[in-house]
This record gives C-alpha cells, structure tokens and sequence, in this order.
C-alpha cells in the first residue's frame, strides 16, 4: 500500500485538552497533544498505521520490551513560523537513524513512507498544539518497541511504532556546570551507543545522579577503555572551543551520531569557523584551561539545540570557562534556530514543510 496524508485514518478525540494548556509556561516533555500516530508489525510487516487519540496502551506482561529492552526511539522537533506554516528540521536524518538503531537491535526498520506520511497526517491534525512562543516547539518522539510475547531470550515477532508529541519550552535554562566522568561509562566499543536506545540513557541516571549530588548537572562521558579521551556530555554531542578551532569527537558505534552535531559542523564550515573533527584529550582540555585558550564548551542536540558549559570538574578540581565576547555557541544557536523557524534562508536544504 502507498502511504500518504490521505490514506492514513484519523480518528480525532472527542474532548480536546487543547484549553487546559499555559502555552506560557511549558516545561520539557510533560504535556502531550491529543493524538498518536501507530503502526504495527505483525505477520512480517508494518500495518494498520493510522492516528488516534493519545492514550494508554494495553500490552501484556510478558511484552518482550518489559523482558530484553527491545527499544529505539528519536527525538524531533516541528516549529512555526510568524505566518503559521508548519516546519521540520532534516525529518529524514531521524527516519535513517532510527532505522540504523532498530537493526543494530534485530528490531525491523520502519518505510520511510510510513514514518514521513504518518509525521506529516498527525502534525496536521494536532497543529494548534505546536506553540508559537519564543523559544518554544513542538517535540516529537517516534519510537518503536516489542509487543510480541514470550519469555525466551530472542527478538520479537511483534512490534509497535509510535510518534507521540508534546508542546514544550525550553530544554535548559541557562548554562551548565559537568563532571568528566571517569569511573562509569556510557557506551563500550561493540556496543550499542550509536544507536538512541533506551538502554543507553537508563545506564546514564545513576553517574548523573552522584554528580548532582556532587553539585553538577551533567556528565562528560570518556571513552571506556581509559577515560583518557572526552565523547559526550550527557544525553549531547560535545564541542569544544579551543583559541578560534572547534573541536569535536569524531562518531564511533560509542558516540550518536547527532544530527544537530552535523549542522554545526556544515553551519561552521559555511561560516568560516575552523573546525577539527578528532580525539581529544581530557589532558588536553585541562591545559587549555589553565593557559586561557579554552575559551568554550558546549553540548548540542535536538532538545536543547546548543547547551553552554559554564564549568568542569576533574578530579577534584573545577575549571571555570570564560565568556568571549563573540561566543560560537550563541552565534550557532542563533543561526540554527533562525532556520528552524523560517526567520532566515536556509542555504543548506534543512526545512522540512509540512502542508497544513
């Protein structure tokens, strides 16, 4: 079957929650929109997809999910613009990703048809949902996980695929203080770090939790063999700004291949601004520190888009970054979010419409 916007049945909510929402006052990922794409792989193929009313799932405890934690998902975001169009931000990069995360775990990969005509029917049903407020979106999480039952250590023979939205505000507020962690790891080497499983985050909580309880907010991932070398901060790929050179670690079946990551390399090489793609040393950050060219470091992703890096701590010792006066991370925020919301041309090909 040929997917479109017009095939796709809508069955529309009989009782909005629209007006119960202070689109001035939204928090990260907390309230959700009055429907839900889904699709179901049954009998060895996606099926059934449609838009519904958001709600709860009926799934049975012996769910493989629950079981071996055959689960992927991925973040987007849609924005509007000041004459109310619709936009997405490179939506097939998310399509390919969360098919490359789906294989890695022998979870079968959703048709692009499936996932752009069933994003594009359930924007337009739930666009009064997307904000209009300065700094605010409308996230959007597809994900896919294993409703087939048993309690035998094998994939699945039956999957769900959902794509469920929520207004939201800002990610961050303001700048963030790490910790370069050096005892626990997010990913190993064979691994699945590439790849946005749930898994992968779980594993985060705790080592994010002792920092905090330590004073920091986040965490900087090393890599597991010797923690000698610096790979993501949190749940975001990392930049770091040494004289006027942007750094960053190059992917790796540890590292997620971010795509607000590639943006930024793209938007720098476009700007002018020097980057290198390599290693890098926690040894190294540390010596820049202390010779004043260090002059950044931020984390970047979709939620945030860019987070600042206020401060780091290792062993024992906090090293504070300055403000430069001209700072790549405002700049590129800036640059990106412009094209987000149609407020700049976008030489790249990155905006996505969506017909509404």
């Amino acid at each position: 079957m040929e997917f479109t916007t017009k095939t796709i049945p809508v069955e529309k909510t009989s009782a909005s929650r629209l007006a119960q929402v202070d689109f001035n006052n939204l928090s990260f990922g907390g309230v959700f929109t009055d429907h839900m794409f889904i699709c179901e792989y049954k009998n060895g193929a996606w099926q059934d997809a449609r838009v519904i009313p958001y709600g709860p799932l009926s799934l049975e405890p012996a769910a493989k999910v629950f079981h071996y934690g055959q689960e992927v998902f991925e973040g987007m975001k849609a924005y509007k613009d000041a004459e109310g169009k619709i936009w997405l931000f490179r939506p097939l990069e998310n399509q390919r990703r969360l098919n490359r995360s789906a294989a890695r775990l022998a979870i079968p990969e959703v048709p692009e048809a499936i996932f752009m005509e069933g994003l594009k029917t359930l924007l337009q049903v739930d666009s009064d949902w997307i904000p209009t407020q300065a700094g605010s979106s409308l996230y959007i999480r597809p994900f896919i996980f294993a409703s087939g039952t048993g309690f035998h250590a094998s994939p699945s023979d039956a999957y769900t695929f959902i794509i469920a939205c929520a207004p939201s505000g800002a990610y961050f507020s303001g700048e963030v203080s790490v910790r370069i962690e050096e005892t626990y790891s997010r990913a190993a080497n064979g691994g699945v770090g590439y790849a946005k499983a749930g898994g992968n985050y779980a594993g985060q909580f705790y080592p994010t939790k002792l920092a905090q309880e330590a004073g920091f907010q986040q965490v900087v991932w090393t890599d597991d063999h010797t923690h000698e070398y610096i790979e993501e901060a949190g749940a975001m790929n990392i930049f770091i700004r040494i004289g006027d050179t942007l750094l960053t670690s190059p992917t790796s079946d540890r590292i997620l291949d971010g795509i607000t990551r590639k943006s930024i390399l793209t938007l720098a090489e476009a700007e002018g601004i020097p980057t290198e793609v390599r290693k890098i040393k926690v040894s190294e950050l540390v010596e820049a520190s202390r010779q004043g060219t260090l002059l950044e470091m931020f984390g970047a992703g979709t939620a945030a888009v860019v987070s600042p890096i206020s401060s780091f701590g290792y062993r024992d010792q906090v090293y504070t970054l300055p403000k430069p006066e001209k700072s790549y991370a405002a700049y590129i925020k800036e640059r990106i979010t412009d094209i987000q919301y149609n407020r700049a041309e976008d030489p790249f090909g990155w905006r996505y419409p969506v017909g509404n």
